[in-house]
């Protein structure tokens, strides 16, 4: 039952993650903006590439450390139930 509400909750929390946040937007720095778009559209992709690039290493080293947590906690609960199977 726990495991089920576990896989629900991180679900919804993928879920959650993929909407789009209106205030995000927002956020462009407008001196980065105008020098982007007076330098033209090769630059533009240019930039959007970097972007791209730099969130590769950010991205494995967050997989990297949620998955650590979940195998730990696996072990965490094996470890209890085969405690309470013992006694």
């Amino acid at each position: 039952m726990i495991r089920r509400f576990r896989t629900v909750a991180l679900a919804a929390l993928a879920l959650l993650g993929f909407t789009p946040a209106p205030a995000a937007h927002a956020q462009g720095c407008i001196l980065c903006y105008t020098s982007l778009a007076a330098a033209g559209s090769s630059a533009l992709h240019a930039f959007q590439m970097a972007m791209l690039v730099l969130l590769i290493p950010a991205l494995f080293l967050f997989v990297g450390i949620f998955v650590f947590i979940l195998r730990r906690g696996a072990a965490a609960e094996a470890a209890q139930a085969a405690e309470v199977i013992e006694a």
